[in-house]
């Protein structure tokens, strides 16, 4: 007898391709079982302000270091240098951790993250407490592991999360650690540098709180995309045809994990060239101090803003063509700043533009490098290391072109991640292609294999589908 209209049919087992096991299809609806609840979400931001204010206590700090432990300027400023060197070896190490091979052997959601909250609290308070500069150091590297724990952990899992919202959720997730970045320096000058152990002791203490609201967290998150793609490549690599094949896919997604790292490393490059050099490029042509670091502060301002504003659009427009239009405005932008009576309002916009690459590069690389697993920890930690190479590689091309070159040198810097994106879009819908066509069944028409479907998602449901 016919089954009523309302029953929802039942899968045949013809529906799924040959050697795929059904028990991947709940995983990939993670809204059925959320890896965060309500108040982890808000615990997670908030974990993302105290990140953002942690890296910003830095510099408005060195003045006090100097006094204290008899520092010149440039031994100082190594305070900041060791703790992002700490958060590249977090990211590192916390995924690998993460992404074990042996399953029993895996670090767990809470643990990662309740990891990384202790070590930060702990660094934090032994910089504040620290007798001497190099133990002072010692600490700052302490924190920075748990500094990129956190970056790494919450990224990843919120890249993975919150099915079609994933991209929505990074975007509001970066957006507070703007705000950290914007309260940190306001703290230190309401304070005073002077007074910076309490404000480093008081950050430690704030941070231990979070560590109850990991009860929320899910400490199993959906399957990595890379390890499910690398077990359906295993099965399917059973002669010489297909470990061609096999061999040409892994030389192509190398080279798309590249062309990410490249993107990461030099927007990234362009988000800390512009924060350190746009007061010395206002003031040189003829900015006040004050007007030059109150147009700094707006462009910081924006960063954070732009997060907020492109998370409805994230909702509606795919993640390649965000990136896309905020490359292209971010080199208009820059271009407008070599013009001293725009200047301003152009930094401005590049902050407002480059504010949505980060969170949103994510969700599209684990999209269009679903075999890569380490390819979310390599991204984040090369933005890292495009923080700290953006200072010495910028100063020696304005010792050779000089301080007004600035937005001109940023602007072709802009221009090379314009490019990579765009060769991005077409790489990454010619591996979406051949992914389609390597799965049809053998009997199937190679040129209908994409025809009227969307492209699949790093989950593997299609874009517009609902969890």
């Amino acid at each position: 007898m016919d089954k009523p209209p309302s029953t929802p049919p039942l899968p045949r087992p013809d529906d799924r391709p040959a050697g795929r096991t059904p028990d991947r299809t709940p995983a990939r609806t993670p809204d059925r079982a959320p890896l965060f609840s309500r108040a982890a979400v808000v615990a997670s931001c908030v974990g993302f302000i105290l990140i953002g204010a942690l890296q910003a206590l830095y510099g408005p700090s060195i003045p006090a270091f100097r006094d204290e432990f008899g520092l010149s300027p440039s031994t100082a400023g190594l305070g900041l240098s060791a703790h992002f060197v700490g958060g590249v070896a977090g990211v590192l190490v916390f995924d690998r951790l993460f992404g074990h091979a042996d399953p029993a052997s895996r670090i767990g959601n809470r643990k990662l993250l309740g990891g990384s909250y202790l070590l930060m609290a702990v660094g934090a308070a032994g910089f504040a407490l620290a007798p001497t500069w190099p133990a002072a150091l010692a600490m700052a590297l302490v924190a920075g592991l748990g500094f990129g724990g956190i970056d790494y952990g919450l990224n990843q899992l919120f890249a993975v999360g919150f099915g079609h919202r994933s991209t929505a959720m990074l975007n509001i997730l970066n957006a507070h650690f703007g705000i950290g970045a914007i309260l940190g320096p306001a703290l230190i000058g309401l304070v005073g540098a002077e007074h910076y152990t309490a404000v480093f002791l008081g950050f430690a203490a704030l941070t231990l709180p979070l560590l109850l609201c990991l009860a929320g967290v899910r400490d199993e998150a959906p399957p990595r995309t890379g390890e499910a793609a690398e077990a359906d490549d295993d099965a399917d690599v059973d002669d010489d045809a297909d470990a061609r094949r096999a061999r040409a896919r892994s030389r192509s997604l190398a080279t798309v994990l590249g062309a990410f790292v490249l993107l990461y490393v030099l927007h990234v490059g362009i988000e800390a060239g512009v924060g350190g050099w746009e007061p010395t490029h206002l003031e040189t042509v003829g900015y006040g101090a004050t007007a030059a670091a109150s147009a700094t502060s707006v462009y910081w301002l924006m960063m954070t803003v732009g997060r907020f504003l492109v998370a409805p659009l994230a909702l509606r427009w795919p993640a390649r063509s965000i990136i896309v239009v905020s490359c292209a405005g971010m080199t208009a932008c820059l271009l407008l700043a070599a013009v001293p009576a725009l200047a301003p309002y152009a930094y401005a916009g590049v902050g407002l533009f480059i504010a949505p690459i980060f969170p949103t590069g994510l969700p599209w690389l684990n999209d269009a490098a679903p075999r890569a697993r380490r390819a979310g920890a390599l991204v984040i930690a090369a933005s890292m290391v495009g923080g700290v190479a953006a200072g010495p590689a910028l100063g020696k091309a304005i010792e050779l072109s000089g301080i007004r070159s600035v937005p001109l040198i940023l602007a072709a810097v802009s221009a090379i991640c314009l490019a990579t994106t765009g060769w991005l879009i077409r790489a990454t819908a010619t591996r979406r292609a051949e992914h389609a066509t390597a799965t049809l069944p053998a009997d199937t028409d190679p040129r209908s294999a994409t025809a009227g479907r969307p492209p699949l998602d790093g989950l593997g449901d299609r874009v517009g589908e609902k969890p």
